[in-house]
């Protein structure tokens, strides 16, 4: 049981035994002690004096007094300004390093076959252009989450909604048919995922140029809009898609094919995984059919048109599209469908739905038209939702053409790695293949952490520059660290020291030493709190904070070249354990840790 813990029940149980009354022990508030002042957990008194009726001071005396005679772990206390500081005994920390150091799951829970399952949605692209830096944070998000869940003895299923139909594929497929000419990845030798979203684009060209010249002739903005030659054409492309037309599906599943592709790319450059993709292909036609059951139930309305509608009033939200006019489906009546599939699929106890905040009305939605259709698990869906990732020069946009592209942003943080870590000589000695390898290590590290270490619900401004710095806050200065104690344990192994605590000397430790202990111990509370609060930001700057506690440790005190043999030793098994939470830390966000730098 965690310190923390044990003071908490002592506390109550004192209050008992003192005062004569009940006090639940989760409602004690123990803090870790302020770095001025001496002790390592800081009890505040002053919820009991309603029940001790003394004085602060005195309340936490008595308190003081009772823990050091009943737990063995508590040295010594003091008291200021009726907060109640406990020191506790050295015997204790050590064992806790021992712990950590001996454990090879440490902070982990192992998953059994009665684990409650979660599956985990995210990235769920579209597949009529590349994924772009949008798309990164909810894949580092998604692929966290489900790491973070596992760490925790959850049984995790990660999964892609790939939105593989609909209005937006079909502009492409239009603008390839007008003025691709034919082209392919392999003829351009462009990557199939860019190659049709540079037709997206060319459609929104022509499609603008044609609304222009529409309004030119005295038609209005929303007519033009609804009455331009090539919208009129994509839509006449989806209801052919939609009635399996063969030379309409022939061209969508060519041009998809290229797009899977490139995204395979993209992911594994990433460092991303799924266990079971889905299409929406394949799920829409599930929608439709419980739409239809549920207008048939009398649970949907059908309006004059043929449209297919959810009146969500009563539940103080507005009326719901859900089959077009012209039978076509809409998002909604897709999401309808996957969910289905999925609790058919797999034995679901927590549905997650990694996606951005703008889509936080659309999952209210969704929860309740399926407990409306009778779904049991409709309620119980989770929205994990997220802020925007916006870039110093403001907002992308996909069919203007100024997002920026997953594959491009990668590319890009290599060579700012690569710049960097030349500047600063850190790479020196390397063989061309190693540092390029190191550079990509790096990259990825200063991209994911510089993304994970926000809190997930906040908007963020994402700037490579500033993401790969040796110092502060970054991935790269963490990742350094941890090369620099590699290095250190290497030097040892060549010197056949070998890591170790005795248990058998009474071993006085340091400030610094104890409090990286404390931050150690704290590991598996802060990976149970990341995961229950569905936030890899917890895990990071964590991280972060071991990392600085242990730069100071460094800077403060010899480990190779300390006389005292136990004291190197003791140091050396610090040095592991930090090395191994920082690369388990980072893991948990999909971060590597290069072994030298």
């Amino acid at each position: 049981m965690l310190i923390e813990q044990i003071i908490k029940e002592k506390i109550a149980q004192a209050v008992n035994q003192l005062y004569g009354q009940e006090f639940d022990p989760q409602n004690v508030q123990v803090q870790n002690t302020r770095k001025d002042v001496e002790g390592d957990m800081t009890v505040v008194v002053f919820p009991f004096l309603r029940i001790s009726k003394k004085s602060p001071e005195l309340t936490a005396n008595e308190l003081g007094q009772y823990l050091q005679e009943q737990v063995d772990e508590v040295s010594s206390y003091s008291v200021i300004k009726g907060f109640l500081n406990v020191t506790i005994s050295t015997s204790y920390w050590i064992n806790q390093l021992a712990e950590a150091f001996t454990d090879v799951d440490y902070g982990f829970t192992k998953a059994t076959e009665e684990s409650a399952l979660f599956m985990v949605e995210y990235s769920s692209p579209n597949t009529n252009k590349p994924l772009h830096l949008g798309h990164i944070r909810n894949n580092l998000l998604g692929f966290s989450l489900g790491e973070l869940l596992k760490a925790n003895g959850k049984r995790v299923v990660k999964t892609n909604i790939v939105n593989d139909r609909g209005i937006h594929i079909c502009k492409s497929m239009y603008a390839w048919k007008q003025w691709g000419e034919g082209k392919t990845p392999e003829s351009t030798g462009i990557k199939g995922d860019h190659l049709v979203g540079d037709f997206y684009v060319l459609f929104d060209k022509h499609y603008k140029k044609e609304i222009e010249e529409l309004v030119a002739t005295g038609v209005s903005k929303e007519e033009a809009e609804q009455t331009a030659p090539s919208i009129v054409a994509a839509r006449e492309l989806l209801r052919k898609w939609e009635a399996k037309d063969t030379e309409t599906i022939e061209l969508w599943s060519m041009m998809n094919q290229w797009v899977y592709a490139g995204f395979d790319v993209t992911y594994k450059e990433l460092g991303v995984d799924f266990d079971q993709i889905y299409y929406e292909s394949e799920t829409y036609l599930v929608g439709k059919d419980e739409v239809l059951r549920g207008l048939n139930e009398g649970i949907f309305t059908q309006r004059e048109d043929q449209s297919v509608w959810a009146d969500l009033t009563p539940e103080g939200l507005d009326q719901k599209l859900l089959l077009r006019s012209d039978g076509t489906s809409v998002y909604m009546t897709q999401d309808i469908g996957t969910a289905k599939l999925r609790f058919n699929d797999y034995e679901i106890d927590k549905m997650v739905y990694v996606v951005g905040n703008e889509q936080d009305y659309h999952f209210k939605v969704l929860s309740i038209l399926l407990d409306k259709l009778g779904f049991s698990w409709g309620k119980g869906l989770h929205h994990f939702s997220y802020g925007m990732v916006e870039l110093p020069h403001g907002k992308m946009k996909s069919r203007e053409g100024t997002v920026v592209d997953a594959d491009d942003l990668m590319a890009e943080m290599v060579e700012v790695a690569r710049k960097t870590s030349e500047e600063l000589g850190k790479l020196d000695g390397y063989t061309e293949e190693e540092a390029l390898e190191t550079y990509k290590t790096i990259a990825l590290g200063a991209l994911k952490y510089f993304i994970l270490k926000v809190d997930p619900k906040k908007n963020m401004m994402f700037n490579p520059e500033e993401s790969i710095d040796f110092n502060g806050n970054t991935g790269p200065f963490i990742q350094y660290t941890y090369a620099r104690i590699r290095s250190v344990i290497r030097k040892a192994e060549e010197k056949g020291i070998i890591p170790a605590i005795n248990f058998d000397k009474a071993m006085a430790i340091s400030e610094k030493e104890n409090e990286l202990i404390k931050t150690i111990s704290l590991y598996p509370s802060i990976v149970q709190e990341a995961a229950e609060s569905y936030s890899p930001a917890v895990i990071a700057n964590y991280v972060y904070n071991l990392v600085k506690e242990y730069n100071q440790f460094y800077h403060d005190h010899s480990i190779l070249n300390e006389d005292d043999e136990d004291v190197r030793k003791l140091r050396l098994v610090l040095s592991t354990t930090v090395a191994k939470i920082i690369k388990s830390g980072m893991g948990l966000m999909g971060i590597s840790v290069p072994e030298r730098m």
